[in-house]
């Protein structure tokens, strides 16, 4: 080895060595103080202040705590110091600005943020001038026609499944689409305890009190509507009816006058086949209030008869709404249950309904014995997106975004793995309430 290479080496080394330290203050994640020190940079553009409130939500979201995508579209800084923005985004995102609040982002503590809070108030200015005017602004009638809708997601979501919300979050913001969070759940499964929205744009509160949940063990996870109407006003505002149908919403699927609901519903009312014999009347008496209460003619499918397989029985695992005419479902197969494929055919010919096949498969073991993991149809819909789950399994993945790409050609699919959501037996429907404005 020449001495030229041995120089030229050792400059090299050196110059590496004396860039570490430079590299690695640039790799190293902002903390939420100097992404607060930029936010208030009078030299960078409002886009740009934009951009850093966008990386502080998602280390926010780590913390169980988020910033409105209205309020990052809408912000200018003007004239304002960093107290002052930091008591403004407290404010209008509800984030309590205790002493380790303040110091994560100011560096410091300051009693003037908390005071300048509790004189306001916990704030649910946000979400309520989202939610409420949308909906009061319009007649009934005029709702359905409307695109504009919002996505909520209990706040159990991001502090059980930081990195998994994160996800979801980034391609709702990707799209535009507006979200909040529900306050006051016991469990993740907002759909089914939340009211059920009409075409119409009523909203309805079914009894939530499903039997899979029955029994003292249940308490700390069984969620109550009315406690959750109380610790979220906005619910409050859009006078919602009560019934006294028991029925989860995640059994409830609704397209233009139509309403898909699986056999269970029967059972979750009292009404059981053994030794009754006013049975099919009560059955027919059932589906008559559903049918007035919905505004929509009752399609009943059948679910699984054993819990052990189905725990929920719900609607949204089995099949979804193309349009009125068009079902997209769980893959028909030759070894299925004769009950099951002989009730939906029956409901397939009687409403004159094509249907389509999406593959899925059983994921479930000893540890998780309600997985979902396996079930394409449990998507999310809103507006011009679906976001659909993805498992891991290439060939079955491909195949299920092909098809439903191909049944929606007018949509946006976007995809997530939601594995660990699954494992606890439900996907994209199940953990959000989608309002149309």
């Amino acid at each position: 080895m020449t001495i030229e290479s041995v120089i030229g080496i050792v400059s090299g080394l050196i110059t590496i060595i004396l860039a570490i330290p430079i590299l690695r203050n640039y790799l190293k994640p902002q903390s939420l103080n100097e992404l607060m020190k930029g936010i208030v940079d009078k030299n960078l553009s409002s886009k740009k202040h934009q951009e850093k409130l966008r990386k502080m939500n998602k280390k926010l979201r780590l913390l169980g705590l988020h910033i409105n995508e209205e309020y990052i579209q809408n912000f200018v800084l003007n004239d304002r110091k960093m107290e002052d923005v930091f008591k403004d985004i407290c404010v209008n995102n509800d984030i309590e600005p205790t002493e380790e609040i303040c110091k994560k982002f100011l560096g410091y503590d300051s009693k003037k943020a908390r005071e300048f809070y509790n004189s306001k108030g916990k704030n649910d200015k946000t979400t309520e001038e989202m939610i409420v005017p949308a909906v009061q602004s319009q007649s009934p009638k005029s709702s359905k026609n409307n695109n504009e809708q919002i996505v909520f997601m209990s706040e159990l979501l991001i502090s059980k499944h930081p990195e998994t919300c994160n996800n979801l979050i980034t391609i709702l913001e990707k799209h535009n689409v507006k979200y909040s969070f529900i306050k006051g759940t016991k469990d993740i499964w907002c759909r089914d305890y939340m009211p059920v929205q009409l075409e119409s744009g009523k909203f309805i509160q079914f009894k939530y009190d499903p039997s899979y949940l029955k029994g003292e063990e249940w308490d700390s996870i069984r969620s109550n509507a009315g406690e959750i109407r109380e610790k979220n006003d906005w619910l409050e505002k859009l006078n919602i009816e009560e019934s006294d149908i028991n029925l989860d919403g995640g059994n409830v699927l609704i397209c233009e006058g139509l309403a898909i609901i699986s056999d269970r519903i029967f059972e979750e009312n009292g009404i059981v086949k053994k030794g009754n014999s006013n049975y099919e009347s009560e059955k027919e008496s059932l589906i008559n209030d559903l049918s007035k209460q919905l505004e929509c003619e009752i399609i009943i499918i059948p679910a699984l008869r054993s819990k052990e397989e189905d725990m929920t029985g719900h609607a949204d695992g089995m099949v979804r709404f193309v349009n009125r005419k068009t079902l997209i479902g769980n893959e028909r197969r030759p070894n299925e249950y004769s009950y099951m494929k002989e009730g939906l055919q029956k409901a397939i010919d009687k409403f004159n309904l094509a249907y389509i096949d999406i593959p899925y498969f059983e994921d479930k073991d000893r540890e998780h014995p309600v997985s979902a993991v396996g079930i394409y149809v449990n998507y999310l819909e809103i507006n011009d997106l679906i976001i659909m789950p993805v498992f891991g399994r290439e060939k079955e993945d491909a195949r299920a975004k092909e098809i439903i790409q191909k049944a929606f050609p007018n949509k946006q699919i976007e995809t997530i793995n939601y594995n660990d959501v699954a494992k606890e037996g439900g996907l994209l429907n199940c953990t959000t309430w989608v309002m149309n404005g």
